[in-house]
């Protein structure tokens, strides 16, 4: 018996530009600071590079960036909404 095994679509050269592209383009769209509390980022600090946050909205072409303590305040706050939203049932 033979089968035969499918082969994942790849990108045509034009695709994969466009996407590169539109990427780069989302990039150029990065702010200067923290979304929530406007704290300075520089973008060649590589550990100010590896700990921020970036949230991208590609249909409404928004990029907003945040600070690891403003990220970890909203984790907290959906962590907390969650469990009195458990609590209610």
């Amino acid at each position: 018996m033979v089968r035969k095994i499918k082969k994942k679509p790849t990108l045509t050269k034009k695709q994969t530009e466009k996407d590169l592209k539109e990427k780069l383009n989302m990039f150029d769209r990065l702010p200067d600071e923290c979304s929530a509390c406007l704290d300075p980022f520089n973008k060649t600090d590589r550990e100010m590079v590896t700990t921020w946050n970036v949230v991208v909205r590609n249909e409404e072409k928004i990029v907003r960036l945040y600070c690891p303590s403003c990220w970890q305040h909203a984790l907290d706050v959906l962590e907390d909404y969650a469990t009195k939203d458990d609590n209610r049932i």
